[in-house]
């Protein structure tokens, strides 16, 4: 898999599975646009990583749940490259709570910015690569919206519903040379894994066949598989990428 001479965006890129996202495609030769919301710093460390890796980098502040910031976002990374081949919704959010005492407010702010934010970024990006007659898009899902989770009833409900959006787009995009896929990961190691409780770790991993918890490198490496000409023949499509959590 090499992607020369293409560019992606990646939204949610500064950290965790972001982060190893834009890494493996900066690797494998792609310019990467990182969206991020909110931490510069993270966006910056992790663009400095892209160019060591030598891939032109353009980070761009975005909160993906505005429609204006997402048109002005893909318009300057058509304006500066040229092009978008790929794009990774990445881009989340929790508001983890009981639903019964779940405030509105956080079952909003998470659909708003993972289902929400996932059709605008896939509606401001469709023309351009109509235009090219080719485009990849990969949205991250999760191991939750498929099986649900006590405690995240908005979450599951935003990543469920990215799963339908994911195969609504395959269906209408594939005439146009554009493949829509989903990653649906499970318990991944990132910061947030990091600061559970042992307990609640050990819990999570009893219900793991693999036994461990997943790298962010293993979902960015799946990721990069269906973004690339190799997988121009699967669409509509989700890998879990969970141990086997939900066999």
């Amino acid at each position: 898999m090499r992607f020369e001479n293409k560019v992606a965006v990646v939204t949610g890129g500064s950290r965790g599975i972001g982060r190893a996202i834009c890494l493996e495609l900066a690797r494998q030769g792609a310019s990467i646009v990182l969206c991020y919301a909110g931490n510069e710093q993270a966006a910056g460390e992790t663009a400095e990583a892209c160019r060591a890796a030598g891939a032109r980098v353009t980070c761009v502040r975005c909160d993906v749940s505005d429609a204006q910031q997402v048109k002005d976002m893909m318009k300057a990374a058509v304006r500066e490259y040229g092009r978008i081949d790929v794009l990774v919704n990445n881009a989340g959010v929790t508001r983890d709570g009981f639903l019964l005492m779940m405030r509105e407010s956080d079952y909003d702010a998470v659909l708003d910015t993972n289902l929400k934010g996932t059709f605008l970024c896939i509606k401001n990006v469709v023309h351009t690569m109509m235009k090219q007659n080719y485009g990849r898009i990969v949205n991250v899902s999760s191991v939750t919206g498929l099986r649900g989770n006590p405690g995240q009833a908005n979450y599951a409900a935003s990543k469920a519903g990215v799963i339908g959006l994911t195969k609504a787009a395959a269906k209408e995009l594939a005439m146009k040379n554009i493949t829509v896929n989903a990653v649906a990961p499970g318990f991944i190691e990132t910061d947030m894994t990091a600061a559970m409780h042992s307990a609640a770790k050990a819990a999570a991993l009893a219900v793991i066949p693999a036994g461990r918890l997943g790298q962010a490198q293993e979902v960015a490496r799946a990721i990069a598989f269906l973004a690339s000409d190799e997988a121009a023949y699967i669409t509509g499509q989700v890998l879990a990428i969970d141990g086997g959590m939900s066999m």
